[in-house]
């Protein structure tokens, strides 16, 4: 609030009253006031920024005895430098009557390495998946039922399963990037599990110590 604070008295001077000078004094206190009512309503009001979460895949805790080959499978071994290893089926150690021993190829995270294997390993699933959502916007299938659809043609055992490792050099950053192409070509199953010994043995063997 302000105030009006009369000072110096007025003489007199050549026969000529003089008049008295006032001065202004500018009382802060209801300004300090709403300032602290202001602060008070946007800290109330105001959204906090919460912390960003992905949905992850873990496998179901495998039953006792002998495991069975994971048809369709392709594993991504994560490393240093941000390379990308993989193979396709089981892991074989050794040449056996199943099968060749496992060679590692690689891939980058550029569009033309892992984006373009992943589009060509899954063009059936979204063909499928683009063909139920022709239908859905023509009004042809429920919502429901497209949602419906869409997940069992993800869940579908004629598609690929990921498994998704990384050794103690691999970065948090490489295991975001990686799910979030994965999510990009509509991949339906993916899961991250420990890597074996025998896998750490031979991306050691490309990358060295």
């Amino acid at each position: 609030m302000a105030e009006i604070a009369e000072g110096g008295g007025g003489g007199h001077k050549g026969g000529k009253k003089r008049a008295k000078k006032q001065s202004t004094r500018i009382d802060m206190t209801p300004m300090v006031d709403l300032a602290f009512l202001l602060l008070t309503f946007f800290v109330l009001t105001a959204t906090f920024s919460k912390p960003k979460s992905m949905e992850l895949t873990f496998p179901a805790p495998p039953p006792p005895g002998p495991v069975d080959e994971v048809k369709n499978g392709i594993t991504f071994l994560l490393t240093k430098d941000d390379r990308i290893f993989y193979y396709e089926g089981q892991f074989r150690a050794a040449d056996d009557e199943k099968g060749k021993k496992t060679e590692l190829s690689e891939l980058n995270f550029s569009q033309e390495s892992l984006h373009k294997y992943l589009l060509g390993k899954n063009k059936d699933m979204q063909d499928q998946i683009r063909a139920l959502d022709v239908k859905h916007k023509n009004k042809q299938l429920a919502d429901t039922t497209f949602k419906r659809m869409v997940k069992e043609v993800k869940a579908d055992k004629a598609s690929y399963t990921y498994l998704i490792k990384t050794d103690d050099k691999a970065t948090y950053k490489n295991v975001i990037d990686i799910i979030d192409e994965l999510n990009v070509n509509v991949v339906g199953k993916y899961v991250m599990v420990d890597i074996l010994k025998p896998e750490m043995d031979l991306v050691t063997e490309k990358v060295g110590p």
